[in-house]
């Protein structure tokens, strides 16, 4: 098997329980690199929440972020490949969450300084609060999101316990349907869940397999390491997919391998696995 392409999950991947990269993970990257493999970080996060740990990695060229919505280039922040939440579909979503509480609007108007739109802050769950405030710099409140909405809508997010956003994925899913992609992740730098909703065509593996092929790499030359059940499509499509021993069984079901937690350095034993095919 030969390799030439290498997909990375972050949190609960690369990143240990307390959200750091410890050194042996930042040279193990270092020497796939350097064995001419193209080392592509696919996360969940939203790109200025990517940027310090691709830093510290020394990566440049694409990242795959919010779960492969949007490809942004490392050194500039532009825009390389997106798929857009339809205004339509946006304020359906928004409509249904508000019976939650507070959506989440993620937009991608990085240079613009804004990450995140919402309203009715009161009406957060305390888990959502916490986030926001973590996020002042980045985040700001309108009276209607559905009017002041920019084109550029990457998804739309909530936050809180399991079971209040389990019932409020089926409710949106029996009348939305194959409108919208739902990602139901635990959230790993704060408390409780979040509840995404993407377009049907997103996903980190569509991102990434877009990427591959504009390189002239096939997906058996890829290898793709996670843990969440938004990794799993990109495990089991790579020519290589590796499982963390901390996956959920959806990721852990697609692997071709699983390896050590990452608290047990097993960011640095899937390196090393991908390293010993080169």
């Amino acid at each position: 098997m030969s390799i030439r392409l290498l997909a990375l999950d972050l949190d609960g991947t690369l990143l240990d329980p307390y959200g750091k990269l410890g050194a042996p993970v930042c040279d193990a990257v270092t020497r796939v690199a350097r064995r001419g493999v193209d080392v592509v970080l696919c996360t969940g996060r939203r790109y200025r929440t990517a940027l310090p740990p691709a830093r510290e990695l020394g990566l440049s060229g694409p990242i795959v972020v919010h779960n492969g919505v949007v490809v942004k280039d490392l050194a500039t922040g532009e825009t390389l490949q997106h798929d857009y939440l339809p205004a339509a579909t946006t304020a359906d979503v928004v409509a249904h969450v508000r019976s939650q509480g507070a959506p989440l609007v993620y937009v991608d108007t990085y240079h613009e300084g804004t990450d995140i739109l919402t309203e009715r802050l009161h009406s957060a769950h305390p888990f959502q609060q916490e986030y926001l405030a973590d996020n002042t710099s980045f985040h700001r409140v309108v009276d209607d999101l559905v009017t002041a909405l920019p084109g550029e809508v990457i998804m739309v997010s909530t936050m809180a316990d399991a079971e209040s956003l389990g019932a409020l994925r089926k409710r949106v899913c029996e009348v939305l349907g194959e409108r919208v992609r739902t990602h139901a992740l635990i959230n790993k730098n704060y408390q409780g869940h979040i509840l995404e909703f993407l377009t049907p065509t997103s996903g980190k593996w569509s991102a990434l397999a877009r990427l591959a092929e504009a390189e002239g790499v096939a997906p058996d030359e890829i290898a793709a390491v996670g843990d969440d059940a938004n990794d799993a499509e990109m495990i089991r499509n790579a020519g290589l997919g590796i499982a963390m021993g901390n996956a959920v069984p959806e990721a852990r079901t697609a692997a071709d391998l699983v390896v050590r937690s990452n608290a047990e350095g097993g960011a640095v034993e899937a390196l090393e696995r991908v390293i010993a095919l080169l």
